[in-house]
């Protein structure tokens, strides 16, 4: 039994040697009575076997004496003397500093880091361990500065590395472990922190003072740095409490800069919190501000919101424009023409960013430039025009720049100033604007084009301003003196927070947005030239009514209702409150933006704004509104003994937001269905059947044009309607600048095709 005894322990020897001869395990320390003990250090015991060659390393457990945990297992005499020798040096602080004794899993961790890492001080294993109550021994606490470890970190600096906290207020607060130390990187311990995203970590270290909170690495980076370029908002905000310069150059300039680099919003949003004048800061090799470094479009409308400078220059002359141009950043060349960067200013060799485009034929940003004034004619250094460079080009864009270069020619041409009188008016100049929701572009884009050729703006052209939903809003803008250029930027600024999420959109930013621009006490009557109509739709009854804001007395006709009337209804004096609330205003008391928050009220789009829903309901092409309610005003005039005051019609101008491509539909046919290849017909024949309904009820062009342009032939009166094909039906909800920008193009081609008839309006405007 013996021979078969001794045999199997042999087996086993060998088998664990096989496996892992470092494996902890707990033994009875009677098991080794009889084995020769070849060393003894405190607690650190080597034992050689009886029944094989094999060297067995104990620690003796000071909470079981009778138990012990065998460290390893060796057949090496010379690898186990260096091994305990090893880990009686190294063990001791950890077990004498133990109050409750090491465990088994604790002992295996701690005796495969010091094999595994046999360089590192004692301290740096305690912090991997997170062993905190021996950084009391002294043993551990005269390591605690020590850059023994891979790469020069010292112990503090690996802590903050695991983002062990409660290590990193034991080293800091009780330990007084030095931050200022790099490691071979030049690092610090707040370039580790700043990795973490902890603001925790970064308070304790600068609970105590020290210089290496604005410490440059060896890369040429702060700690706040860092957090830039990584995104880490936290401890950018936390590194930013606590004092950290943002005024640092580092590598990609200062930390705002960094942060452009690399798109993140929550640092820059946070550097510039702290400190506004950032915005403006100049990089040293560049000398570019930060808009200069944005990547995305959102970046970009970040620093101009915050006050960044849109045509800023290098130090080559280049603005942000020409360096998002060059860098084909469509999205964020938007966000700058929107935001007022000159398409014209003049960069490295005399290029504008269309010279750029062209270069780079980069077709959508060659329209999006020519459509925000961009010179096609302007030559650079080297005597070239973008119109030159576009007929070198192999993408055809000679169509482009020809159409451009003869639409600048005809606007800049001011032949028609030759017409303006300095008398009294005696007849009337009516402008009606349609409904159109986003495609309301269109129409800055038609009355830039008229402003351009007359030298005046729209205000001073027209006596009578009519609108309906986004036309309506326009109206209101032109009354109160609100530039053209100006509402073609608002609009696709603002597009983005008023159509957000999905149908109907919350009318909280469309109401922000009118009560901004028009001011949220400004009333109707506040300004009176040139009388404005705006039109809604009543739809507190049925049928529903059609309703017009204005900003004078509404003319007394002394009409009967047009419907017998059922029920009992509040007087017309002004819309409703949010929530059902009455404002019984009288037409002198009328908010502008609640008037134009009721023209705009389409359904389905946004909420009825109490009483009212969208004006193109009942409306959308106002002009025949329009003409009959200068009618009745002036009949009502006359009636008064004013008749002096009456002015004939002398001009009607109808402006449309552009035309759809007609489409062929496949069927309107509705039916009850006897199959379920029917019910799919049902459906497809309802859909388009709504569809249809919808628009013939606010179609603003056929029939509604044709009725108004014979009134104004039966009256004499000359009728201009302007309203551009489009190539693709542009929804009224549209987000997409690419689509936009296509359909702006699309205007630009018309005013180029209608320009003789703009000329011959605009004489008639300017006409005495």
């Amino acid at each position: 039994m013996d021979l078969f005894g001794k045999i199997f322990n042999t087996v086993s020897a060998v088998s664990n040697l096989f496996t892992n001869p470092y494996r902890v395990r707990e033994v009875a320390l009677l098991d080794y009575v009889g084995c020769p003990r070849i060393r003894e250090d405190g607690r650190i015991l080597l034992y050689k076997s009886k029944t094989a060659k094999l060297w067995e390393c104990l620690l003796v457990n000071p909470l079981t004496p009778q138990n012990a945990f065998r460290l390893f297992q060796l057949d090496s005499e010379t690898e186990a003397l260096r091994q305990f020798q090893e880990y009686a040096t190294k063990l001791r602080p950890f077990y004498e500093s133990s109050r409750q004794g090491l465990r088994l899993e604790t002992v295996q961790l701690l005796t495969d880091c010091l094999r595994g890492h046999p360089n590192w001080s004692l301290a740096h294993v305690a912090v991997e361990m997170g062993l905190r109550e021996s950084f009391k021994h002294n043993g551990i606490l005269r390591s605690v500065n020590s850059t023994e470890c891979d790469g020069g970190c010292t112990p503090l600096h690996l802590a903050c590395k695991k983002g062990d906290t409660e290590c990193i207020q034991e080293l800091v607060e009780e330990c007084q472990a030095r931050q200022d130390i790099a490691d071979s990187n030049g690092e610090t311990v707040f370039h580790y922190a700043a990795r973490q995203n902890n603001p925790r970590v970064i308070e304790i270290l600068c609970s105590m003072p020290s210089v290496g909170i604005n410490h440059l690495s060896n890369s040429g980076e702060t700690p706040l740095h860092v957090a830039c370029r990584m995104g880490k908002t936290e401890a950018a905000l936390a590194f930013l409490r606590c004092h950290a310069r943002c005024d640092i150059l580092g590598k990609n300039g200062y930390p705002i800069h960094t942060a452009m680099k690399y798109s993140m919003k929550g640092c820059a949003e946070a550097i510039l919190d702290v400190s506004a004048s950032q915005a403006h800061v100049e990089d040293p090799k560049y000398q570019a501000i930060p808009l200069h470094w944005a990547k995305t479009a959102e970046m970009a409308a970040l620093l101009l919101e915050r006050g960044s400078r849109v045509n800023a220059v290098s130090k080559t002359a280049e603005t942000p424009l020409h360096i998002m141009v060059r860098k084909d950043r469509f999205d964020c060349v938007m966000v700058l023409l929107t935001n007022g960067a000159n398409p014209n200013a003049k960069g490295e060799h005399g290029n504008s960013a269309l010279h750029l485009a062209m270069k780079k034929d980069h077709l959508e940003l060659i329209k999006a430039l020519m459509v925000f004034g961009a010179d096609v004619e302007q030559a650079n250094d080297f005597g070239e025009t973008p119109g030159l460079l576009a007929a070198r080009s192999s993408k055809g864009f000679q169509d482009l720049v020809y159409v451009s270069t003869a639409l600048s020619s005809m606007l800049a041409s001011q032949d028609c100033v030759d017409f303006t009188g300095d008398g009294l008016r005696t007849q009337d100049r009516l402008l009606c604007l349609d409904g159109g929701g986003i495609r309301g572009l269109v129409l800055i884009q038609l009355l830039i084009a008229i402003e351009k050729l007359a030298g005046r703006p729209i205000r001073e052209l027209f006596d009578w301003v009519a609108g309906t939903s986004t036309g309506g809003i326009l109206a209101l803008a032109i009354v109160h003196g609100k530039s053209m250029e100006y509402l073609r930027c608002l609009y696709f600024r603002m597009k983005n927070e008023v159509f957000r999420g999905s149908r109907p959109y919350e009318s909280g930013p469309l109401e922000d947005f009118l009560k901004k621009e028009f001011g949220e006490q400004t009333k109707m009557t506040d300004v009176t030239h040139p009388k404005v109509i705006v039109s809604g739709t009543l739809s507190d009854r049925h049928p529903a009514e059609l309703h017009l804001f204005r900003n004078y007395e509404p003319p007394d006709t002394g009409k009967q209702p047009t419907f017998k009337r059922l029920a009992s209804f509040r007087p017309v004096t002004g819309p409703e409150g949010e929530e059902g609330e009455s404002f019984e205003l009288s037409w002198e008391e009328q908010l502008v933006w609640r008037a134009a928050r009721s023209s705009g009220a389409a359904p389905s789009y946004f909420r009825p704004m109490g009483r009212f829903l969208d004006g193109g309901l009942l409306s959308n092409n106002p002009t025949l509104d329009a003409m009959t309610e200068i009618h009745d005003y002036n009949t009502c005039m006359k009636r008064q003994g004013k008749g002096e005051q009456v002015k004939k019609l002398g001009v009607v101008v109808s402006l449309g937001t552009g035309k759809p491509p007609q489409i062929q539909v496949s069927s309107v046919d509705v039916f009850r269905p006897s199959n379920p290849w029917e019910v799919m017909k049902t459906v497809v024949g309802a859909r388009e059947l709504g569809k249809m309904v919808i628009d013939c009820c606010t179609d603003s062009d056929g029939p509604a044009v044709n009725r108004a342009q014979a009134w104004c032939e039966m009256i004499d009166v000359p009728y201009f309607r302007l309203s551009p094909q489009l190539q693709t039906d542009v929804m009224l909800d549209e987000v997409s600048d690419a689509v936009l920008v296509n359909m702006l193009w699309d205007t630009q081609i018309y005013i180029f095709q209608q320009r003789e008839e703009l000329h011959r309006l605009v004489r008639l405007l300017l006409a005495p």
